[in-house]
């Protein structure tokens, strides 16, 4: 389980104004992009490499 203060200053690293995340199941979700950073033995890996995209109809949602 991530820690609510840690998920308070977790920022999304792929987008240039750094919004917000969620914790959403077993990934940090960004409330922006909808990218979603998993999180491995409760360390969130905060990388965009990493980082799962949103399906088409998730982003178009999202963007809104």
């Amino acid at each position: 389980m991530i820690d609510a203060k840690l998920l308070e200053i977790l920022a999304c690293p792929a987008c240039d104004d750094r919004p917000p995340v969620r914790l959403e199941g077993d990934a940090i979700v960004c409330t922006v992009c909808a990218r979603r950073y998993p999180i491995r033995d409760g360390i969130p890996i905060m990388l965009v490499d990493e980082a799962e995209m949103p399906a088409p109809e998730t982003q178009d949602r999202v963007s809104q």
